[in-house]
């Protein structure tokens, strides 16, 4: 997918370069902890973004949706796109407006989809299915031939990738420092709540992959 240098000078990060990298552990790790990606593209002319599930085996990602939507269709016909992934982790406030923040981790993905082959969607759809929560898969009644034909999974053909994120407090002025005004970071973390069971289930309890998610 990437290597440790951009792989072209379309991708290089030159706003903030020390928080950028391109290798595919950094990419990846940010793929992994994000849930919804952004995909856009240009249809018609106009720009359009849609958020999207997604999954990732390897260096191949892979998005789905019916075989009739206009983002399927149009991907489909190999036109460049442009994927992106954000994860907001606390906001920074600073001394002064002009130096609030935030810490994130965010991901860029160039390049162009494909179709999956027939017989590989189900293991596409299985990615995507486990990039929501480990073990659910399995636990799931597989799909059906009809449903398989319903839906158009499309693997991104990764070209160029960038990663980038932002730790630590404000960066104040100097001169700011002395001011009584509070700042520092408030947290940001991803949680789950109770699951909540629907009542013709039979169920009890929530499934084992459930039940880890949110413990």
């Amino acid at each position: 997918m990437v290597d440790a240098e951009p792989s072209s000078e379309f991708t290089r990060i030159r706003r903030q370069p020390d928080r950028a990298a391109y290798d595919r552990e950094a990419v990846h790790t940010v793929l992994d902890a994000a849930l919804v990606a952004h995909v856009g593209f240009v249809d018609g002319g106009h720009p359009v973004v849609i958020p999207m599930l997604f999954g990732r085996d390897g260096d191949r990602v892979y998005l789905h949706g019916s075989v009739a939507s206009r983002l399927q269709r149009t991907l489909a016909k190999g036109v460049d796109l442009c994927l992106t992934v954000t994860i907001v982790d606390g906001l920074v406030f600073a001394r002064s407006a002009f130096h609030h923040s935030m810490n994130y981790r965010s991901a860029v993905l160039l390049g162009r989809a494909v179709p999956v082959a027939p017989e590989a969607k189900a293991h596409a759809l299985r990615c995507i299915a486990e990039h929501l929560t480990a073990g659910r898969w399995d636990e799931s009644r597989a799909p059906t031939e009809p449903e398989l034909k319903q839906t158009s999974v499309l693997e991104l053909h990764v070209e160029h990738a960038s990663a980038k994120a932002r730790v630590g407090g404000p960066i104040d002025d100097e001169d700011d420092i002395p001011l009584s005004i509070w700042a520092g970071v408030v947290p940001i973390a991803q949680s789950f709540g109770t699951p909540l069971t629907e009542p013709d289930s039979g169920l009890g309890a929530p499934s084992p992959a459930i039940e880890a998610l949110v413990e």
